[in-house]
């Protein structure tokens, strides 16, 4: 066990995003749990990686100000500085402890000879909170994605479509500290029993105003929630439960989740047909299959299978045969940007090709759908040309489709 403290492994974590382009959820969490950190650090450190994340545009900006060899700077070297400017900037960190444990963090991190430069140009960003250099282009697309720090590719695209205050609103949402959900398994719990056990743990909670069994929690650790090796519960957005939620899967159907992987959805539906009936869960990532096996394990579900399968390629034994087909298909993620910060690295060339994707995959999966039965298409992202237009021109080609209005919320409420 590594004997870190936050910022530490706040800093390791950011390393290890910027070189292995990993997701710093799963990396902070592992990093939290090989380190030694109690509640309070594993806290501090999970919020100064996503935090500087969210806001590594916007820190660099202020690096430019301030440092004059910005662009001859190590990059773990402007890891550090951003870890302090944001300390400064978005927290409630005093000063003069900000800037002390960052350029101490230089020492720690094998960098001890930028530690003069580190203090410097953090002494001068705490010196002039109140009067910092005006960002560039107020009301233009260079602005807020300087100050929101999200691709400029993104901004313009957002702001042509809704306008500039929905934008800046969308951003700054994004930006926001998130926490997390989960989803009470109520194939080995009840929803009454499992909040009482929350309770009994000095959780702090939120029931999710109309999905049942769905429980917000501001932040933490999953592991230490009570009952996840019982399988009380399992980590699921509300967003990707409520598109699994309106697919109105019954006791005893037989269910397609095309493109499964990490495998909630399969849970959730699971567990709305009581475990009653079958689930095929397919993935094109054959490693991933594993981790639905494995969950679906702890939960106590046994009416999943698995395959490896590409959602584009005909199966002629899935002609007809399911009564529900879910297609969560692969797209840019844009949606969750506010819990997966590293989305913003893309750039607009490396999405242009998901629309065509996304339909090929509803022209292959209709053929698996039975007569009468329902096709739910889901993604995680904003853009019209990934959701409407994809299902505008499914929809042109399959007439005998309609859409179906969303259950209402009266439905839903727990």
């Amino acid at each position: 066990m590594m004997n870190l403290n936050a910022r530490q492994a706040a800093l390791k974590a950011l390393e290890r995003c910027r070189k292995d382009f990993a997701w710093s959820g799963a990396v902070t969490d592992n990093l939290i749990k090989t380190s030694g950190l109690d509640r309070r650090e594993a806290a501090l450190a999970a919020r100064l990686c996503l935090g500087v994340l969210q806001n590594d545009s916007l820190c660099d900006f202020y690096i430019s100000c301030y440092c004059p060899t910005q662009k001859k700077l190590e990059p773990k070297v402007r890891d550090i500085l951003r870890l302090g400017i944001y300390q400064l900037i978005f927290t409630r960190i005093p000063g003069r402890a900000a800037v002390n444990e960052t350029v101490a963090l230089c020492s720690a991190s094998g960098c001890e000879r930028a530690s003069g430069l580190v203090n410097a140009v953090l002494r001068r960003v705490s010196e002039n909170l109140e009067s910092l250099p005006e960002i560039p282009g107020k009301g233009t697309a260079e602005h807020l994605s300087i100050k929101y720090s999200h691709p400029k590719w993104l901004a313009e695209k957002i702001i042509s479509r809704y306008g500039y205050d929905f934008t800046e609103a969308f951003f700054d949402s994004n930006n926001q500290v998130k926490g997390f959900d989960i989803q009470i398994n109520t194939l080995l719990i009840s929803v009454e029993d499992y909040i009482a056990k929350l309770d009994e743990a000095g959780v702090s909670y939120r029931m999710h105003p109309f999905l049942p069994g769905c429980v917000e929690l501001a932040g933490g650790s999953v592991g230490s929630l009570p009952g996840f090796d019982q399988g009380w519960f399992y980590v699921q957005d509300a967003s990707a439960r409520a598109a699994a939620f309106c697919a109105g899967a019954e006791s005893g159907m037989h269910v397609l989740d095309a493109c499964a992987a990490p495998g909630g959805k399969s849970f959730a539906v699971a567990i709305m047909m009581g475990n009653n009936g079958s689930i095929l869960s397919c993935d094109i990532h054959e490693k991933k299959l594993s981790l639905i096996k494995q969950s679906a394990g702890r939960l106590g579900i046994s009416i999943i299978t698995t395959a490896c399968a590409d959602g584009r390629k005909y199966n002629e034994e899935l002609e007809k045969a399911f009564d529900l087909v879910i297609a969560d298909v692969p797209c840019s993620g844009l949606g969750v940007i506010g819990k997966k910060p590293e989305i913003r690295r893309k750039k607009h060339e490396d999405i242009l090709n998901l629309p065509e994707i996304q339909l090929d995959i509803l022209k292959n999966l209709v053929r698996y759908v039975k007569p009468g039965g329902r096709l739910v298409y889901s993604t995680c992202t904003v853009l019209r040309e990934e959701n409407e237009d994809v299902v505008s021109a499914f929809l042109d080609e399959n007439t005998e489709y309609t859409l179906e209005e969303l259950l209402t919320f009266n439905v839903l409420k727990y």
